[in-house]
C-alpha cells in the first residue's frame, strides 16, 4: 500500500514539475526579449509621462531619477510624487525638480477614505501628467541609455495600449537569492507570462517597475478608481487593461531595467507583508493551507526520493506486496522521479537564462520553500492580529480590502 501511496504523490510531483518545466520554456522561447527588438522609430515620438510615487525613498529616489535623466527620450515628462513621506524624500523631489524642467513635483500630504496610499499617488501624478503615454514606475528602478527609445519604438510599432517588463532583479547574499529566485519560477508560470499578447488568452500581467500605457486606452476603462483599495495594484493594473479589450505585452528586459527589490530577508519579510496577507486574506489557518499544498508541490522531489530510498531499503510486508508488485511500484516511482528531476532542473536553467538568475540558488528551492512559508505566516499573523493591513501608516480593515480585490486566483487561473 505504502508504495503505491508513493506512487501516486510521485505523479502529482511531476506533473506540477513538468509543467514548471513547460512554463520556463514558454517564458525563455515565447516572450519577447528588449535585446532582440528591432522595430523602426516612429517619425514622431509620442509624448512620455514617467509617474513615480515615492514613500520615504530617501536613499533610492535621487539615484533612480538621475539616471532617468540621462535618456536621451525626445518628449518626456517626470511626475515625482512625494507620498506623505516623513525622511527627506520630499526633499529630494523639490530638488531634482529645480535641476531639470523636465520634472513636475507633487506633494500628497493627506490620504483620502477608501484609497491605498500608492494608488492615490498614481492617480493624482495621472491627473497632472500630460504625455499620451504613461509609464509608471517604482523610485527604485534604474534604466539603461536607450531602453525608452527602443520600447517605445516597439510599442508604436506593434500598436500596443499596455506593456509590462520584467527588470532584473539585484539580491545581496544567496539566501535573498534563493527567495527571489524561485519567486520569480513560480510566478511567471502562475501568470502565464507568455500568453498576455495573445487576445484569445485570459493571462494577464502587470509590474511595478516598469507598467507602459497608452492614456487614450487607460481613460476608456474605469480607470485607478477601480483599484483603488488594490492591494497588488501593479498586477491590476495589467487586469484593468485586459479586461478592456486593450492590445497587451509582456517583454524580458533584464538588460535595460534593474532594480534592488529587497535589500535583506528581514526587508523583504516586511515588504512582502501586504501581498501575503491579501493572499491570506489575515488569516493564519488559510496561510497555512496555502503553504502547505504549495510545499507538497514544491518539495516533491526532494521528498519523493527520500521516501523511495527509505522504501528501497525497507519494501514493507512481502505478504501484502508480491515480488512483481513491488518490482512494478519502483519502476514507476524511479520513472517519475527521474520526470520530475527533470522538470526541476529543468526550469532552474531555462529561469537562468531568461533572467540571468544564477543556478545555484535556484537549487537551493527546498529553502525557499521555508523562506516563503515564514514570509506568508508572518503576514497572515500580524494581519489578523491587526485587524487589517497597515501600509505606508495606514490600517486597512481586512474586510474592506476583500470586497475591493480585483486581483483574485480564479482570475488567474482560468
Amino acid at each position: 500500500m505504502i508504495c503505491w501511496l508513493l506512487v501516486g504523490y510521485g505523479l502529482v510531483g511531476a506533473a506540477y514539475w513538468l509543467w514548471m518545466l513547460w512554463a520556463g520554456w514558454q517564458t525563455a522561447w515565447k516572450t519577447p526579449r528588449l535585446s532582440r527588438l528591432s522595430a523602426p522609430e516612429p517619425p514622431t515620438w509620442p509624448t512620455l509621462s514617467i509617474l513615480i510615487p515615492a514613500c520615504n525613498e530617501e536613499d533610492t529616489l535621487e539615484p533612480a531619477v538621475r539616471r532617468l535623466l540621462e535618456e536621451d527620450y525626445p518628449e518626456l515628462e517626470i511626475v515625482l510624487v512625494n507620498d506623505r513621506s516623513t525622511d527627506r524624500t520630499g526633499e529630494f523631489v523639490d530638488q531634482l525638480a529645480a535641476q531639470d524642467q523636465r520634472i513636475r513635483p507633487m506633494h500628497i500630504h493627506q490620504l483620502p477614505d477608501g484609497w491605498l496610499g500608492k494608488v492615490h499617488a498614481l492617480w493624482q501624478g495621472f491627473q497632472q501628467s500630460r504625455g499620451q503615454w504613461l509609464l509608471l514606475m517604482d523610485a527604485d528602478v534604474h534604466l539603461q541609455r536607450g531602453t525608452l527609445r527602443r520600447i517605445m519604438a516597439w510599442a508604436e510599432t506593434e500598436r500596443l495600449d499596455f506593456l509590462s517588463a520584467a527588470p532584473r532583479i539585484l539580491a545581496r547574499g544567496w539566501l535573498l537569492r534563493t527567495a527571489i529566485t524561485a519567486f520569480l519560477r513560480m510566478f511567471c508560470a502562475l501568470m502565464r507570462v507568455w500568453a498576455v499578447s495573445d487576445p484569445r488568452s485570459t493571462a494577464f500581467i502587470g509590474v511595478g517597475a516598469f507598467n507602459l500605457v497608452r492614456r487614450s486606452a487607460l481613460e476608456r476603462t474605469e480607470g485607478f478608481q477601480w483599484l483603488r483599495l488594490e492591494v497588488a495594484d501593479d498586477v491590476g493594473l495589467g487586469l484593468l487593461m485586459k479586461r478592456s479589450g486593450a492590445r497587451c505585452a509582456f517583454l524580458l528586459a533584464p538588460e535595460g531595467i534593474q532594480l534592488e527589490w529587497y535589500r535583506s530577508l528581514r526587508e523583504m519579510a516586511r515588504g512582502t507583508e501586504k501581498a501575503f496577507a491579501s493572499v491570506a486574506q489575515c488569516s493564519p489557518v488559510r496561510a497555512a493551507v496555502i503553504w502547505l499544498l504549495s510545499a507538497v508541490f514544491e518539495l516533491a522531489p526532494v521528498v519523493a526520493a527520500g521516501a523511495w530510498i527509505v522504501w528501497a531499503i525497507h519494501p514493507g510486508d512481502g505478504a501484502r506486496e508480491t515480488y512483481i508488485q513491488n518490482i512494478l511500484c519502483g519502476a514507476l516511482g524511479a520513472a517519475e522521479l527521474t520526470l520530475m528531476l527533470l522538470g526541476c532542473l529543468g526550469s532552474i536553467l531555462l529561469l537562468h537564462r531568461t533572467y540571468r538568475e544564477p543556478i545555484g540558488p535556484g537549487l537551493l528551492f527546498p529553502l525557499a520553500v521555508l523562506l516563503h512559508g515564514y514570509f506568508l505566516l508572518r503576514a497572515a499573523w500580524l494581519g489578523w492580529r491587526r485587524g487589517g493591513i497597515v501600509w505606508r501608516g495606514t490600517l486597512y480593515p481586512s474586510a474592506l480590502l476583500r470586497a475591493h480585490q480585483r486581483v483574485r486566483f480564479p482570475e488567474v487561473l482560468r
